[in-house]
């Protein structure tokens, strides 16, 4: 017994001896110029100045179309976030990544699995076994456990996890950013509804005021003031308008169509009140592009998780230079013939470490590890391109908001001065005091402004919805970081 110690400290040392040697010819591993050359664009370096805390404008609703005022919109947006396939498609993919940290999880904790294998068969006499086995037919039987753990010392594990949680949190932040996206586009084509529905009533006075101008040019032919020709003109102008209300009538219901595709229910919009662009309320909206802007969105937050998890793909690429240790084991039962499988005498059992080393791989991993830094490098680039995108957004919509405010103010008085042009010149020709050139140009001009009233008053709504999604869409941080949370705490 005394001389088996110092031989079993002897195979110790020399085990140990052999597996600092691998750690120490792993770390020679060449792993080459793999470096990531592009910089995240921050708020600093696009010139967005930290606002004071006074100053710092309030978040946005996350349901920032209730600010409109209108309960069929409302209805629609639910409608919509409920059962649109598009975002359907987003939020598989959410539950796809949230799969994936499950299963990327579960590797970093310990294996075990079970096995029975019985088999009836012929050894051969040539073989390595001797008569009488050689030659016989037996049966053969194994019932065995078997366990492995990985012993993450170089972070491989690790690594893929947070990949595998950093995609994840993309898919929750895109999934976000999808339906803040489509409840934008259910406002912008329900106040598209509103608008072609107030040009139809533009469309339906204009009819009728040129029904009553014709019925008043027949009274002065009739009575030799006017020419034929007065006439014809005048009676021209009825099917023209005629015909611009079955065009608004055609545009009307492609709008509906529209929108009841992005709710996803066919002949959703029939049962509701055709909208009006008066019945809508203001949003107030800040005119100013808000510092913490990069935080606010959730397709900029979707970029960043994509930086981050290329990032630890990177790392899981260099990982790969490095040895695997596992603690491997297996117990269980192994005889010929199975009447023998289950006796204390067939019993088998086996503990020990397994470690594998890269030494030639043909360029293999630095060629896994560039591809992963080409990808890293992608994946900064589209960062950047969002976050350009996104200020360049808000500027854009901003601008519009503004704008168009002062179109606005600029058309009611041109619509104002044309109404009392047009009122004049009827009543002139009317006293016969003015002829009928003045009154169809006088006409033209107002039928103009009351079309661009409309036009604009949707464009102000249209581009608050705008803003509002430029924004963000009230969209918070932590919204995706708790969308992938629970994936990475299921066993």
């Amino acid at each position: 017994m005394t001389r088996l110690l110092p031989e079993r400290a002897l195979r110790r040392t020399s085990a140990i001896a052999a597996a600092v040697l691998v750690l120490a010819v792993a770390g020679c591993a060449d792993m080459g110029a793999t470096a990531s050359n592009p910089k995240m664009q921050t708020a600093a370096s696009l010139g967005l100045a930290a606002a004071p805390a006074a100053q710092a404008a309030p978040a946005l609703d996350s349901q920032w179309w209730l600010a409109f005022g209108d309960p069929q919109l409302n209805a629609l947006v639910d409608q919509a976030v409920a059962g649109n396939p598009n975002l359907q498609v987003a939020l598989a993919r959410l539950a796809r990544a949230q799969a994936s940290v499950m299963s990327t999880e579960a590797a970093d904790k310990p294996q075990l699995n079970g096995g029975l294998d019985l088999t009836r068969q012929k050894f051969s006499e040539n073989y390595i076994y001797p008569a009488p086995l050689g030659g016989s037919v037996q049966e053969t039987g194994t019932l065995q456990f078997n366990g492995s753990w990985e012993i993450d010392f170089f972070g491989k594990n690790r690594t893929a996890l947070d990949t595998a949680l950093g995609t994840a949190n993309a898919a929750a932040a895109e999934a976000d950013a999808a339906r803040v996206l489509l409840a934008s586009n259910v406002a912008r084509g329900y106040v598209q509804w509103a608008r072609l529905n107030d040009r139809m009533v533009v469309a339906q006075r204009a009819l009728a005021q040129r029904e009553e101008l014709l019925k008043l040019v027949r009274d002065r032919v009739s009575a030799g003031l006017d020419t034929r020709l007065q006439l014809k003109q005048s009676e021209s102008s009825v099917p023209e308008a005629r015909q611009q209300i079955e065009a608004l009538n055609e545009q009307i219901a492609i709008a509906q169509h529209a929108l009841d595709a992005l709710v996803a229910q066919p002949g959703a919009t029939q049962a509701l009140t055709p909208p009006r662009l008066a019945n809508f309320r203001n949003m107030a909206l800040q005119q100013s592009i808000p510092a913490d802007l990069l935080g606010r969105r959730a397709d900029i937050a979707a970029a960043r998780w994509r930086v981050e998890a290329a990032t630890s793909d990177v790392a899981n690429a260099k990982t790969q230079f490095y040895p695997n240790v596992n603690l491997v084991a297996f117990a269980g039962f192994q005889s010929i013939g199975f009447d023998n499988l289950l006796k204390s005498g067939s019993q088998q059992w086996g503990v020990g470490p397994a470690i594998r080393l890269p030494i030639f791989e043909g360029g293999r991993l630095r060629a896994n590890l560039r591809g992963k830094s080409a990808d890293l490098d992608a994946a900064i680039d589209s960062y950047n391109g969002t976050v350009i995108d996104a200020v360049r957004d808000v500027a854009d919509q901003l601008s519009s908001v503004q704008f168009v405010a002062r179109q606005q103010v600029q058309q009611k008085e041109a619509q104002d001065a044309a109404e009392a042009a047009y009122d004049i010149g009827l009543q002139r020709y009317s006293a016969g005091l003015g002829n009928y050139l003045d009154v169809l140009t006088a006409e033209v001009t107002v039928l103009a402004q009351r079309r661009d009233g409309v036009d604009l008053a949707a464009r102000a709504l249209e581009s608050q919805v705008g803003l509002a999604r430029a924004l963000g869409g009230g969209w918070q941080p932590s919204d995706t970081t708790t969308a992938a949370a629970p994936a990475a705490r299921h066993p």
